[in-house]
Formats: C-alpha cells, sequence, structure tokens
C-alpha cells in the first residue's frame, strides 16, 4: 500500500482516476522538492565576513567578489569586517551562524592553517565547523621596510636588515595583522632562522598595520603583497624580499627571502592564501553554486588580471580540493609553528 493512501473499509472502493490523480500528486511532490532547493536560495542578501579590518588583502579579495556574486545571483553579498584575535573572532561568528547559505566568511591561512597549532585555545574547530566553499587566490607575503627610515638606516637588502637587527637587539619591532596570521608566523619564521629580536606588534589587520608603517611607528612587516602594492608603489615602503619559494611575477626585480638572505634563509618559505568557508552543514547545491560562481569570475579577463597585478594567483578549486588542501596546511603550519617556538593564548 502506498503510504500517502490512507486506508479505506472495503465499503469504499474510490474510482481508479481518482487513485491515479493522487499518486500522479505524491510523485509530483517529490519531484519538486529538488527542483525548489536549487531555486530558492538566496531569497535574501548574502553576508561574507571579514575577520580583520578594512584594507588588508582578506578585505580587498572579499571586496571584488561581492559584486560579482551580487550580480550572478540577483541578491546583494556584503562585507562585513569583524577583526579580532588573528582572525578567531569573525570565524567563530560565522562557524555558530546557521547553516543556510547566508552567512560566508572569508578565511585565511591564519584561521584555517596557522591558528590551530598557534593558540592554546579556538572557540572553533576549524576542520569540523566549516563547509570549504573554494580557493580564492594564493598570495605571497613580501618584508617591506619603511622607505625613508630604511635610507636613514642604510637599509637596502635583506641582507643589510639583518646586520642592523643584529647589531641593535630590539630596537627595531615588527607589524602584523593579527597574532597567528601568515604576517605574524612568516616574522617569527624570519627570527628564528636568522637569530634576530624584533618587537611583535600586533594590529587588527594590515590596514591600520600599514598606516603606522607608512608613518615610521613600526619598522618591518612581513605584509600580504596585494594590500603592500600600493604603498610600494608609491615610494612610501621599500619592499626588500617576497616570502615565497619563487619570484613574484607583480614584483620580478623582487627577490626570495631565501636568494636575498643567503644560507641563513635556506627554505624559507611562508606564503597566504584567501578562501570562502561556510558553516558546516550548508547546504551541498549552495557550496556548489557558490564555488562555480567563484570560479567563472575569476577566469574573468577584468578580475584575473587584477588579482595578478596585485600579486595574488587566482584559483576557484572545487569544494573537495580545497577541503585537502586546507589538511595539507595544517600539517605545514603546525611544523612552522613548532620550529618558531610561537605561542598565543
Amino acid at each position: 500500500m502506498n503510504q500517502f493512501q490512507p486506508a479505506v473499509p472495503a465499503v469504499f472502493k474510490p474510482k481508479r482516476h481518482f487513485l491515479l490523480t493522487a499518486s500522479a500528486l505524491a510523485a509530483s511532490f517529490f519531484i519538486a522538492i529538488p527542483v525548489l532547493a536549487q531555486t530558492t536560495w538566496p531569497t535574501k542578501p548574502v553576508k561574507i565576513v571579514v575577520p580583520f579590518a578594512a584594507g588588508g588583502t582578506t578585505d580587498i579579495l572579499a571586496r571584488a567578489m561581492a559584486p560579482e556574486l551580487s550580480k550572478a545571483f540577483g541578491q546583494q553579498f556584503i562585507v562585513e569586517n569583524r577583526p579580532g584575535a588573528g582572525g578567531n573572532l569573525g570565524a567563530d561568528v560565522v562557524a555558530k551562524s546557521p547553516a543556510d547559505g547566508y552567512t560566508l566568511l572569508m578565511g585565511t591561512v591564519g584561521t584555517h592553517g596557522i591558528n590551530r597549532a598557534l593558540y592554546d585555545k579556538m572557540p572553533f574547530d576549524s576542520i569540523k565547523d566549516f563547509a570549504p566553499v573554494t580557493l580564492v587566490a594564493a598570495v605571497p607575503n613580501v618584508m617591506v621596510v619603511n622607505a625613508e627610515a630604511a635610507r636613514a638606516r642604510g637599509i637596502n637588502t635583506v641582507a643589510d636588515f639583518i646586520k642592523y637587527a643584529k647589531a641593535n637587539p630590539g630596537k627595531l619591532s615588527m607589524a602584523s595583522s593579527g597574532n597567528g596570521t601568515s604576517i605574524h608566523l612568516a616574522g617569527e619564521l624570519f627570527k628564528t632562522m636568522t637569530g634576530t629580536f624584533m618587537t611583535h606588534i600586533p594590529y587588527r589587520g594590515s590596514g591600520p598595520a600599514l598606516l603606522d608603517m607608512v608613518g615610521g611607528n613600526v619598522d618591518v612587516m612581513f605584509d600580504n603583497l596585494p594590500s603592500s602594492m600600493p604603498q610600494i608603489k608609491g615610494g612610501k615602503l621599500k619592499a626588500l624580499a617576497v616570502t615565497s619559494a619563487q619570484r613574484s611575477a607583480a614584483m620580478p626585480d623582487v627577490p626570495t627571502l631565501e636568494q636575498a638572505g643567503g644560507a641563513a634563509l635556506k627554505g624559507y618559505d611562508a606564503s597566504s592564501w584567501f578562501g570562502l568557508l561556510a558553516p558546516a552543514g550548508t547546504p551541498a547545491d549552495v557550496v556548489s553554486r557558490i564555488q562555480q560562481e567563484v570560479a567563472k569570475s575569476l577566469s574573468t579577463p577584468a578580475i584575473k588580471e587584477k588579482l595578478l597585478a596585485q600579486g595574488a594567483i587566482p584559483s576557484g578549486n572545487t569544494p573537495q580540493e580545497f577541503v585537502t588542501f586546507i589538511a595539507a596546511e595544517h600539517k605545514k603550519w603546525a611544523q612552522v609553528v613548532k620550529a618558531s617556538g610561537a605561542r598565543v593564548d
């Protein structure tokens, strides 16, 4: 007996065409469900949480993607900055949001690669509490110094910087976008490998840190290349080296830290990445649709050229590829954190 057909007394025998009609309606009900699931989202604005202050690379990439997604889905995608705790504050907001596709996170190598090994206590599980959507871009960091201060101190190269730092222990300050970010860890790794000491000053994002760098209030930063690029081109900051294993196509004349630092920095590699994630349990079809539109946007000449010019390498990989990538990043950065000795309570 059809589970949706009520039992009837033997004396009542509905006509055959009525039963067929009821069966057809029941069948159409089940057929309609996946169709509705594919078409009803989104019916209201979608929020992209950036776990850092405005002006940094995380913010730049989120704001590059938001209008593209708004056009694709016919609903507004709104960027909301929620800085604090090395990205953990904003990431935690998303982890605890409803899994309905209306709250996304622009996650980073910090929130989903580094912090798990760096912090003694985490407010969320970076693996279990999220549904990875897609890697948006990979970005090398760049070692920058205040251009005016560098000239006054005779610092033109990484070797000059190391020499000055060793001659003036504790005199230099190192800015970062927050505890546990790749910018912080890139600097800690540099200090460990070169035997230098700089006072770490964490900010609530690259934007405010760069303002103090330009103002001469801090001395060095291992910033994400896209956010530092305008100040480098404007002559306010001097790029000494990139932190990736290869030179950046956006600044081919700038050496890698390994090239510039010699034996002391052999094997140095501390790049960043940024990707969209949703709360765990978000419908797979919603995750897939977002990934497809992001990948489509990243492949358009306008967006691709813009990101490449800033030193970012567009991706747009599949959710499963992003899952695998994040797992590998956890393993890699746990080793870097251990080697650097960095910890955050």
